[in-house]
């Protein structure tokens, strides 16, 4: 079969397994499948209103891989992302395994030589057939279950007839049936032995999932550790925990129930080591989040509440709210006392961000400091992070993926993660920037690691090599971009920042003193 007609029949089964948005990378192998899609793309208004086709494109495979990751994230629908042979194929396996792990449906259609190539060290001949295992299946896309992410490996002759487009406009998507959700022993395991506490941890949720989520915590009445990727965070009123990680390691509760992805807070992997507490978690992706024992009801959280029926109020949680309340007030005198600090930043960030449509928050201590810091009066619910893997690469592209069509959307970053992936903005010119915000907290390298204990024993020179201190600054790469650029040192510096048409780059730079002075009272923190 000609080429040209191998990749109208690919991209025909992408279109039929719910696919419109591709990523292309173009190269030599893959020429057929843009073709088709170029095509395609002409006709785009044939197909319905509701979902038009979409091309993106982006001359480098692990950004697109995590451009379309966040497609995935936005849509709630499949993305693809089609790539050349060679290593090619390889720089989108980063973003396949961040989809494994919060099962996202990410499509990757690798180009290919034929097979007779397979094995002989040929220019751009590697084996692709099954890359991606354990994270993503390879076979046709009519057998992808779009649980998760698939490859579909298409070997291309590099020669084809170019020919008109014979798809369908009214082409069928396949619909997938929801397995049942077994929520029984759940039900019963609420209601009994509640004597040594109940808390709720909530992870990232999906927007659909958040009401349902609040009227069923609402009900509980039970105290909550919510993440700011749940959406909930500011909703949940007294009864959330501010710096909770803390208050539940002194109170150990005999029950933990988590709702979404996994917690990013410290509590949850001290749960490792805390085989007396019952965990049981109700999660889309299906994975425990954790290397010890506990039960998992698999489905989103939505649907398992519905389907546990009515809850009546099972807790109590008085003391925990007075205690609540005093650690919310010390952390707030703290933060005031030292606003320049990296904690009183990202506290001033807050109220900031509360502007703005959407927020992305990159790994690792910018989330967690969001979480602990961040002002909890005005609500913040469309949060996002990527936190399968928890990796740092392609933060900046998973941003723009899941913001591809939004005005105001913002970002918070650290200067590692930034300078991870910084060919993202390439997809600028073809996403919405009006309002568009990318602060980067720059502190000088991985200061997360400077708190770890076991790191204080290390020699100096270790220290460095896990650090990474440098004294880049982010004016040049804005500049190379064509990007407004703010650095903020002191609070005053904010009176030149002010979004406009064009993405803004804010770095800010924490007061060194002031953070190291903050630090050493956070560890000391007792409430």
């Amino acid at each position: 079969m000609d080429s040209f007609a191998i990749a109208q029949h690919t991209i025909e089964a992408a279109l039929r397994a719910g696919v419109r948005e591709f990523v292309v990378c173009a190269g030599a192998r893959n020429a057929a499948l843009v073709e088709v899609l170029a095509q395609l793309a002409k006709r785009s208004a044939d197909f319905s209103p509701q979902q038009p086709i979409t091309i993106w494109r982006h001359f480098e495979e692990r950004c697109a891989g995590f451009f379309a990751l966040g497609r995935c994230i936005d849509s709630a629908a499949p993305c693809a992302v089609v790539t050349t042979s060679g290593t090619a194929t390889a720089e989108l396996l980063p973003a396949m395994i961040e989809a494994h792990y919060q099962q996202r449906p990410l499509l990757a259609i690798t180009a290919d030589r034929p097979a007779a190539y397979r094995g002989t060290g040929a220019p751009q001949a590697i084996e692709q057939v099954d890359l991606y295992k354990p994270y993503a299946d390879c076979g046709p896309i009519d057998q992808w279950s779009r649980r998760g992410p698939w490859q579909c490996n298409v070997e291309l002759e590099e020669e084809f007839t170019l020919g008109e487009l014979g798809i369908d406009h009214e082409i069928a998507v396949s619909v997938l049936t929801s397995p049942a959700v077994a929520v029984g022993p759940l039900a019963r395991w609420l209601r009994e032995d509640l004597e040594g506490g109940l808390v709720v941890l909530v992870g990232g949720l999906e927007p659909e999932e958040q009401e349902e989520v609040w009227h069923f915590l609402d009900a509980l009445r039970v105290p909550v550790l919510a993440d700011a990727t749940s959406g909930l965070r500011e909703a949940l009123g007294h009864l959330g925990l501010p710096d909770g990680d803390r208050l539940l390691r002194q109170t150990l509760p005999h029950k933990v129930l988590r709702i979404g992805d996994v917690p990013t807070g410290r509590y949850w992997r001290d749960l490792e080591t805390l085989p007396q507490t019952d965990v049981w978690s109700i999660t889309r992706s299906g994975f425990s989040g954790l290397a010890r024992p506990s039960k998992v009801v698999v489905g989103p959280a939505h649907r398992v509440i519905k389907s546990l029926g009515h809850q009546e109020r099972i807790g109590d949680p008085l003391d925990f709210f007075l205690r609540t309340a005093r650690r919310g007030a010390q952390i707030d005198e703290l933060l005031e006392s030292l606003p320049e600090s990296e904690g009183g930043w990202v506290r001033t960030l807050s109220q900031y961000a509360t502007l703005a449509n959407s927020l992305f928050l990159g790994n690792s201590l910018p989330i967690r400091e969001w979480n602990w810091f961040a002002q909890h009066q005005r609500p913040v619910t469309k949060v996002r992070a990527n936190r399968g893997a928890n990796g740092i690469d392609g933060q900046l592209s998973t941003w723009l993926g899941t913001s591809a069509r939004e005005e105001n959307a913002w970002a918070i970053v650290g200067d590692l993660t930034a300078l991870y992936d910084l060919a993202a903005p390439f997809l600028l010119d073809q996403c919405e920037q009006k309002g568009r915000v990318l602060v980067i907290l720059n502190n000088g390298g991985g200061r997360i690691f400077e708190r770890l204990p076991r790191l204080q024993q290390m020699e100096v020179s270790a220290r460095n090599l896990m650090i990474n201190p440098h004294q880049h600054d982010f004016s040049h790469w804005a500049a190379q971009w064509g990007l407004a650029y703010v650095c903020a040192k002191t609070l005053d510096d904010l009176d030149a920042f002010e979004p406009g048409d064009r993405m803004t780059v804010l770095e800010v730079r924490p007061d060194t003193q002031q953070t190291a002075e903050f630090w050493q009272l956070w560890e000391r923190f007792d409430g």
